[in-house]
């Protein structure tokens, strides 16, 4: 790939920018002239961006678009494989890493479980098990974009410091620290925030306009909020704390302490750790008819109808389910929506609830398109 060359003026770079942007949404191939008349620029403006950004290995010549008569139109699409970007989530006892295109396709994918619960010292070592990742699926390093890297956690807004990690048992946790070790650029957030900003970032430009809340379910509980066409963060950065919002006074004991948390209800510990099975192993258990599983299952069911209730009532929009554990509710969305319409005061009619696109790869896709998203909106 060439570098562009830059622009004489702000809005000479604006149109090209736009022009890329909008080959690379487009779902299909686009001549010249439609790229003229949606953007509203004259013909000539159009050759001249699309030659520079050809040449520098942004877009390509598509399939040649049908015709009617005469000669048929050239088409254009933007290159997906010229850049990447990694994603790493860390949790409690795995580490898992993803390599991601401009066009959101996963290059490769590896996970590394371990016999202990993961210490600082682990994380601080993450830079050789990420030269091993690039090496092994033979990845340019050359064509990183950056490294981004996921743990279920809250973080200071003003150091970017990991605050606290409940099912990790981690505090205070240094993080600017590992920016010493890895020579990439690297980006850290909140798990269960990324894994919105995947869902968000996979839909078209018209669909993330509409508002929606995502609800992360996983070894730690969590979500994200969209409105207005974006990521609402709060003021500290830690909004969308979905796990920690009571739904039982005096209830059940959660892992940051407090009781009658979402997360001690919904939690993959309660359905894996706690009983001392394999979260795979539950679910067999549950289709089986193992009576204990089902009495904990129809109790989480309980609780998620709950918290998807509250947030129904407190943003009055869709309600979207991710984490690995929403990979499990498909046989269960019909119980889920029977509770909520029992629960819901102002309707019956429950489709508001939705299955994220990527329940295993949410959190990595997200924190990863961060950097491509970076980049297409740089050009």
């Amino acid at each position: 790939m060439e570098k562009l060359k830059p622009t004489v003026t702000e809005r000479r770079r604006q149109t090209r920018g736009d022009i890329y942007r909008y080959i690379f949404h487009s779902h299909e191939p686009v001549s010249k002239q439609q790229i003229a008349n949606v953007l509203n620029i004259s013909l000539p403006t159009v050759y001249k961006n699309l030659a520079e950004l050809e040449k520098a290995g942004l877009v390509k010549i598509g399939e040649i678009k049908s015709s009617t008569g005469g000669r048929p139109p050239v088409a254009y699409v933007a290159e997906g494989n010229i850049k990447f970007a990694l994603g790493v989530a860390i949790s409690a006892n795995h580490i898992r890493m993803l390599a991601s295109d401009l066009k959101q396709n996963v290059l490769a994918y590896h996970k590394i479980r371990l016999e202990t619960n993961i210490t600082s010292d682990i994380i601080f070592h993450i830079d050789d098990k990420v030269e091993d990742f690039l090496l092994q699926n033979n990845l340019d390093k050359n064509r990183l974009l950056g490294i981004g890297i996921t743990i279920p956690g809250v973080f200071d807004v003003n150091t970017g410091e990991l605050m606290l990690s409940p099912t990790m048992k981690l505090e205070n946790f240094h993080i600017n620290e590992m920016k010493k070790k890895i020579s990439y650029p690297l980006y850290f957030e909140n798990d269960s925030t990324s894994g919105g900003n995947a869902e968000w970032l996979s839909r078209t430009l018209e669909e993330q306009k509409k508002d929606f809340v995502y609800l992360f379910l996983e070894y730690g509980v969590g979500g994200a909020i969209f409105v207005n066409g974006k990521q609402y963060y709060g003021d500290n950065h830690r909004s969308a704390e979905f796990g920690h919002m009571c739904v039982e006074a005096n209830g059940k004991i959660c892992n940051c302490g407090k009781y009658g948390c979402l997360e001690a209800y919904c939690s993959a510990f309660r359905f894996s750790r706690d009983l001392g099975i394999t979260i795979k192993e539950f679910f067999e258990g549950l289709k089986y008819g193992n009576k204990e599983y089902q009495v904990i299952w129809n109790d989480a069911l309980i609780h998620i109808a709950i918290a998807v209730n509250n947030l129904r009532m407190a943003f009055d929009c869709d309600v979207v389910l991710g984490g690995f554990l929403s990979e499990y509710l498909e046989p269960y969305q019909w119980k889920l929506k029977k509770i909520l319409s029992e629960l819901n005061t102002f309707e019956q009619d429950v489709n508001y609830i939705k299955i994220g696109k990527y329940p295993r790869r949410a959190g990595m896709l997200g924190v990863a398109w961060h950097f491509t998203n970076q980049f297409i909106m740089s050009i």
